[in-house]
This record gives structure tokens, sequence and C-alpha cells, in this order.
């Protein structure tokens, strides 16, 4: 008779550093940030696009905050992630765990077992950062989450069009009793109607959901991913743009990419 063995789960992984959040509602915070490998979606904006697919190897920081990165292979066995994570895990200095990526709702089945055993270990309320266009898999992990910072991809900026699922996605935060938020990126070619059938979406869903618009951060040109350039969108269109979007829902924040601004990337 063979008896059942368990494989421990493993994660494709980019890195595993302490830093600063530097946007959404959670800025100016200390993170202990794991990016993960993988992402379906191909943002013209995207200044990670290294994440889209998975290294045969990640970098962890040694001491939090220090960037004394060693490397490591992947993937990562869930054992030794939470190794990491107790190492970076100094008292009283990091606020929340950011899950990031890449697009870390593509290990869903890793984190459902990662998270509680985090979450114990750290103590520490867990922020996932997402593209917020898979609900199936948010909906296996949502009882372990704290915080949800969702993307609405605008098809003008980003050349993403996912409007059905982020609506479906955003109901299933509102419904639970974490902290979510909407972060959309505008640019010089961000459509007025855009702008406002994402607001209405929310508005549908509630109108106190906090909308964060971030002007994108124009990609070196080594970088872009587009022939046009993406470029940050003027002071008048923003100042139009929040107050459009304050007719349907109460909290429309402007707030640039400020970790880029410190130097924390």
């Amino acid at each position: 008779m063979t008896a059942n063995i368990k494989v421990e789960p493993t994660a494709r992984l980019i890195e595993v550093f302490s830093a600063i959040q530097g946007e959404g509602l959670n800025v100016g915070t200390r993170q202990i940030f794991i990016r993960f490998a993988l992402c379906d979606l191909r943002c013209h904006f995207c200044d990670s696009a290294y994440t889209w697919n998975a290294p045969a190897t990640c970098k962890v920081e040694i001491s939090p905050g220090l960037r004394d990165f060693e490397i490591h292979s992947n993937p990562v066995p869930l054992t030794i992630l939470l190794e990491w994570i107790k190492r970076q895990n100094l008292p009283f200095l990091h606020d929340s765990i950011s899950l990031t990526g890449g697009e870390p709702l593509l290990h869903a089945p890793f984190l459902l077992e990662f998270l509680p055993q985090v979450r114990s270990l750290t103590h520490l309320p867990i922020y996932l950062e997402t593209g917020g266009h898979r609900p199936e898999q948010l909906a296996m992990i949502l009882p372990y989450l704290d915080a949800v910072g969702m993307d609405l991809k605008l098809p003008s900026v980003s050349g993403e069009n996912h409007w059905q699922a982020h609506a479906k996605f955003l109901q299933l935060c509102h419904n639970s009793s974490l902290d979510v938020f909407v972060k959309i990126i505008i640019s010089q070619t961000t459509h007025l109607d855009e702008l406002k059938q994402a607001a209405l979406l929310i508005a549908d869903i509630s109108p106190t959901i906090p909308v964060f618009l971030q002007p994108v951060t124009p990609l070196p040109v080594a970088a872009q991913l587009t022939p046009t350039p993406i470029l940050a969108p003027t002071p008048d269109q923003v100042l139009i743009w929040q107050a459009l979007m304050k007719e349907f829902v109460s909290q429309v924040r402007v707030v640039p990419q400020t970790h880029k601004m410190l130097n924390q990337l």
C-alpha cells in the first residue's frame, strides 16, 4: 500500500524585501514585500515587465531595508519563504505584508496554504496588490486578507479591458470585512468616457470606496512597451478628471508613485 505523501507547495518569486509603500491607501507605511513572478496582463505602462515571466532565481534581502540581497533558486518552498519572512520581521518595524507582482492571484493555491501560516507567524495584516481581474482566485483567499488595492485598467491607458471582472472582483471585496481601494493609472491619452464608466462601476458597488488616480510615471525610452510614449497627464487634465469622478464617488485622491520620489524602486 502506497502512503499518500503531501508535496510541499512552492511559488515562483521575483524578490522579498522591506521597503516603504509608495502607492494607494497604505502609502508611507513600512511593509514586507513578497513580489511574485508571472502576470497574465500586458499593460502598456507596466514598469515591472520583468515580472511577466518566471526567472530561474529570485533575490531575498538579508537585512530589512539594506538591499543586501542573496540569490536563491525558483520555485521557493513554502517553509523556506516563511523563514525569509521571519528574518525580515524585526520587532515593531513593519505595518503589514504586501503581496505584489506580477499578479499574486496566479499563485492562489499556494497562497491558500501560505497566508494562514504567515499571519500566525508575524501577526501582521496581509495586503494584496492586484490587477483586479481574477475574482475566482480572490474568493479562494479572501478570508486571509486584510486589505486589497485593486487596479482598474482603463483600455485607453493600459490596453487591457476587464470591466466585468473588475465589477465582480470589487463586489467580492466590498462584501467582505477587509479594506479595499481602487487605483486607476491615468495618462495624457485617458478617455473621459472610461473614467466615467469606472466611476459608475465603483459607485454602483459603494460610492464610499476610496479611489486613487495615479498619474503614470513615464518609462525610459528603452523600456517603452508601445511605439507612442505614454506621458503623464497635465495638471489641468488631472483636476478635470478628479472633479468628474467626485460626482459619483466621494473619495478621489491624486497620488503619484511616491516610492520613486524616495528612490525606493
